[in-house]
């Protein structure tokens, strides 16, 4: 048998099989979070979020051209991309495990190994890589268009190249393996800094192969250099580099007098200079290690010089250009990820600490004329209350209560180190990295984000006894459950197996078994610590850890090996080989895969494109439309700048409007749609002026118009000001009573208002700010109110948070998916009645104009598509339905309804949805679609019904875990009730009741 034609040729049919799951159910446009606007930065060459990813984006672009300019069919090729990275992905790893398994039948030369022992190797890829292929995660990443398969390939390429460097490591040449890996990694970093966690593993494989006698000692020793050569990587060349570079380039341009980029110019040729010479140096002296180190070194920069798009692309200032990284000092900002902060790590602060000192804590540089300024200080606090080992310390929102609730802390108990640990092991590692893990390898329970819960997002296995214990309720499970797609039973097999493998390893194979259990650590465990999580994350992090699960499938591939031996204890060593193999195969990848195709199918969604269409089709021509979180934005972004559609509106981010480059941006046009009509001199809000206005009560009696207040938050003037302490003099909001005068010409001439409200025009809109600061978003929306003079019309996505509204609520009118700026209080006036402004042209939108993602008919929903539901079924269907029906439509009542039953999905989410078919279910009641109605009744109410039982029965080994839940679900029954009172449904209101009585107690009744 030839094994090396075996080798590939298997290796390469389970890439193929991937490749094809992957393109089979890859999504076929854009989906939620980053994959908008990496697809739309991708397509025209743009600057996505801090630190970036030039060499996939390049990658990306090249991966569009296959939609042979079908702008529709872009992002399908970039999921593609995805898929394609993925696949390959596969086939190193499956290499890299026969590898490895090889080395307990032949050593490090290509000596021929038995038949019976090729089975084995083989099965081990196999099952291995079969099992990475339709694990959870990595299955998850495979197919969008987002940076971790193309991570995962660098990954896997830097694995597989190093054990190809230990087969071959005393050959002439094969030091070339480590330039490869080095180069690899290098351009890894225009991808994603994962890759670089593999490094420790390196060096403690180079060591084993280097050295004569192997010691506790030298295996210390190798593991320190290897996280030193991570630390110099991820810091000495990624940051210190650019750091370097840029205050060279202040000398040249302050000092010196010279250009910007001069410094940074000379800086660049000084490393290529010293290279050069070192590189000579080495040869010329025979020495082997520094020349290797260097040359490596010197590929490693080659592949970080990808990011020399970001800067080309932003000194073009393309549609997209986030953070504007056109100099030396934005760009060092940009690559150290400053827009989000840092997490403490070594020391830092308990939530509940109170700053006692501020120290200066570096200087921020920008652009100023022809030279670089002080922006801003950056300012260090020290805390009452510090520990080592920071685990509990955000501040921020409802972060503290969740960590009193998670320790059982009371409202002024003080956390202790013990309380500390207990976060770090309980939620850190059990919430946030285990539970991950058991996902993929032990099972998982549904598809619920999970914070702390057990009824959503944990891990299960399928037996029901076990997890009955860890969970409760498990025995009568609700049909929502068990018909969720994102529910697959494993019931521990894939685990079984793994930990088989690794048993087998450690026990034949010591010293590779340490390299993939190092492997297991800093691509799993050493990331909990890095990252430092605070709770309440905006989405499920499992992604970041799909190297670690990575590794361990490569001990689920070895525990054929295990299987083998011991049955060949009984058996014929060939038919125990054939043995572990199908049996492995059943218990890891075939398993795998009959649990999580269903949810991992995304070829039938389309609802993030689609939300984007809506909220576009909701806005009239010219419009600027405010949008707040990334699945309002991207999306967004998408449609605009890959599809061209409706590129009239401006679409402009509340949360990245309050940064300098971002307003300056604002301040031009883009594609079809002009300036926003901010009409504020950049230079009175760049970098380091006025990044926070706070409010000052001055006790003013009346209204002030925004005009005035906006003159006195700019104003250079210091009687418009206060000092500080500092002796500092800074801008304030000396009232929250705000006014905008109304041009009621205006208003008509550019039909604001709809017809039936105009008498309702108010003269002068007043209102109470709704924040204790202003940020230059707030300051761009003031100066929008200021100087648009209703000639664009302005919208906020239904989404944004209402605080972003800065008060406006009782003016914002709904226009279907986006609420609409209008001079009338419209919430306060009973003679305007209905929540929608114009019923009549959200009827056509949503007959005519709106999609809905193939909600009804797609065979699965994730979490970020169907938590979309209640607002479809309460806000577009039900609220227009119901204004229809005051103005005597009942017509168009009924399609909306029909519409509504033909497009929403014929099952329940979720108890909050349950609640939002009111208004629905009654205009369906109302315009005759009785049947309709109340299957959609029955339905839900038998959804409260079991899930309220659940809860009880998970309450009775997890008390009061799930009692908010019931709540909702009671509050639900009783909106049933009142609805079906006005019905002739007698036997659901008998129903209904009967059903609440159950549960009244609850209340207290």
């Amino acid at each position: 048998m030839n094994y090396n034609k075996i080798n590939n040729g298997l290796g390469w049919l389970c890439a193929a099989i991937a490749t094809i799951v992957y393109i089979l159910t890859a999504e076929r446009t854009t989906s939620w979070w980053d994959t908008g606007e990496f697809i739309a930065s991708a397509y025209k060459m743009q600057i996505v979020h801090q630190p970036g990813a030039p060499l996939f984006l390049m990658i990306q672009n090249m991966f569009s051209n296959l939609a042979m300019g079908d702008v529709t069919r872009i992002a399908f090729w970039m999921n593609i991309g995805s898929a394609v990275c993925s696949g390959l992905t596969i086939l190193f790893l499956f290499w890299s495990i026969t590898a490895l398994a090889k080395k307990a039948y032949a050593s490090y030369n290509d000596q021929e190994v038995s038949a019976g022992a090729i089975v084995r190797i083989m099965g081990a890829g196999a099952v291995g890589a079969l099992a990475y292929t339709f694990s959870d995660t990595f299955w998850f990443s495979a197919v969008e268009s987002e940076v971790y398969a193309m991570s995962s390939l660098c990954t896997a390429i830097v694995f597989w190249a190093i054990l190809k460097w230990e087969a071959r490591a005393d050959e002439p040449g094969g030091d070339r393996w480590l330039i490869l890996i080095a180069y690899v990694m290098g351009l890894s970093i225009g991808v994603h800094l994962l890759n670089l966690l593999v490094i420790p593993a390196i060096a403690l494989v180079i060591y084993f192969r280097r050295t004569n006698t192997v010691s506790t000692k030298g295996i210390l020793k190798a593991l320190g250099i290897g996280v030193v050569v991570l630390g110099f990587v991820l810091w000495g060349v990624i940051q210190f580099s650019i750091k370097f570079a840029a205050y060279f380039d202040l000398f040249f341009v302050n000092t010196l007098g010279l250009g910007f980029g001069t410094g940074t110019a000379f800086f660049a040729i000084l490393v290529v200079g010293a290279l050069v010479f070192g590189i000579r140096y080495s040869i010329a002296k025979a020495k082997p290690i520094l020349n290797i180190a260097l040359v490596s070194l010197g590929f490693i920069l080659f592949g970080y010089s990808s990011f020399a798009m970001i800067v080309i692309r932003a000194k073009a200032d393309p549609s997209l250009n986030n953070s504007d990284p056109d100099n030396a000092f934005t760009f060092l900002s940009y690559l150290n990820r400053e827009q989000y902060g840092d997490e403490p790590l070594i020391k830092g602060k308990y939530f509940d600490a109170r700053p006692n000192d501020v120290f200066e804590d570096g200087k921020v540089y920008r652009k100023d004329g022809d030279r670089y300024v002080v922006a801003r200080t950056k300012m260090r606090y020290s805390y009452d209350r510090e520990t080592i080992f920071p685990r509990i310390y955000s501040d921020r929102g409802p972060h503290v209560q969740v960590y009193r609730d998670f320790l059982g802390l009371g409202p002024d108990e003080q956390p202790t180190m013990a309380d500390n640990l207990k976060f770090f092991f309980g939620y850190q590692i059990g919430h946030m990295y285990s539970r991950y893990f058991m996902w993929n390898f032990a099972g998982r329970q549904n598809d619920i984000q999970g914070h702390t819960s057990f009824t959503e997002g944990n891990w299960i296995s399928g037996i029901k006894a076990i997890d009955n214990i860890r969970l409760g309720g498990q025995y009568d499970l609700p049909t929502s459950e068990l018909e969720n797609a994102g529910r697959n039973t494993y019931f521990f097999l894939p685990l079984i197996i793994g930990l088989i493998g690794a048993f087998w390893h450690f026990k034949s194979k010591q010293r590779d078994a340490g390299v993939v259990g190092l492997l297991f650590f800093f691509t799993g465990l050493a990331i909990v610590l890095y990252l430092n999580q605070t709770p309440l994350q905006p989405r499920e992090r499992d992604y970041a850890y799909a190297g670690s699960f990575y590794a361990f499938c490569i001990w689920i591939g070895l525990g054929v090996i295990g299987i083998a031996e011991f049955l060949s204890k009984k058996l014929e060593p060939k038919m125990a080989g054939y043995i572990a193999c199908g049996v492995s195969l059943l218990g890891a990848p075939v398993l795998l895969a009959s649990q999580n195709w269903d949810d991992h199918d995304r070829s039938q969604k389309y609802l993030a494109r689609d939300m984007a269409k809506n909220y576009l089709e909701s806005c009239a021509p010219n419009a600027i439309l405010f949008s707040y979180g990334d699945n309002d934005t991207y999306p967004l972004w998408y449609v605009q700048e890959v599809e061209g559609f409706r590129t009239d509106v401006r679409v402009v981010n509340l949360s990245l409007l309050s940064s300098d480059w971002y307003m300056k941006q604002m301040m031009k046009p883009v594609n079809d749609a002009a300036a926003l009509p901010i009409k504020i001199d950049p230079e009175k809000v760049k970098d380091g002026l006025r990044d926070v206005i706070y409010y000052q009560d001055h006790q003013i009696p009346e209204h002030i118009d925004i005009q005035n207040l906006l003159a006195i938050m700019l104003s250079d003037n210091k009687q418009n000001m206060v000092p500080l302490q500092s002796g500092e003099y800074v801008n304030l909001l000396p009232t929250k009573k705000m006014q905008l005068k109304v041009n009621r010409d205006a208003v008509l001439a550019n039909k604001v208002v709809p017809e039936q409200w105009q008498a309702n025009i108010l003269d002068t809109m007043k209102w109470e700010y709704s924040m204790d600061y202003v940020s230059r978003a707030e300051l761009s929306i003031l100066s929008i109110l200021e100087n648009n003079n209703w000639e664009r019309p302005i919208y906020f996505t239904t989404t944004t948070p209402a605080d972003n509204y800065i008060g406006l609520d009782k003016f914002l009118v709904s226009e279907g998916f986006a609420l609409r700026l209008m001079p009338v209080a419209a919430s306060e006036s009973e003679e305007m009645g209905g929540a929608v402004a114009d019923a009549d042209r959200v009827y056509d939108n949503i007959m005519n104009k709106y999609t809905w993602g193939n909600i009804a008919h797609s065979s699965y929903l994730d979490p970020d598509s169907y938590r979309y539901i209640s607002m479809y079924a309460g806000s577009i269907f039900g609220e227009t339905a119901q204004d229809l029906l005051m103005k005597g439509e009942q017509q168009k009542a009924k399609d909306i309804v029909n519409n509504a039953y033909e497009n929403l999905p014929n099952r329940v989410y979720g108890m909050g949805e349950v609640l939002s078919y009111v208004s629905l279910l009654d205009a369906m009641y109302k315009v005759g679609e009785s049947a309709k109605a109340n299957e959609i009744v029955k339905r839900n109410l038998q959804y409260v019904r079991e899930n309220l039982r659940y809860y009880m029965a998970v309450a009775e080994t997890k008390p009061n875990l799930e009692y908010r839940n019931m709540r909702f679900g009671l509050a639900s029954i009783q909106r049933y009730q009142n609805l079906l009172k006005d019905t002739k449904e007698k036997a659901l209101l008998d129903e209904a009741n009967k059903l609440f009585d159950s549960y009244k107690y609850l209340y207290g009744e």
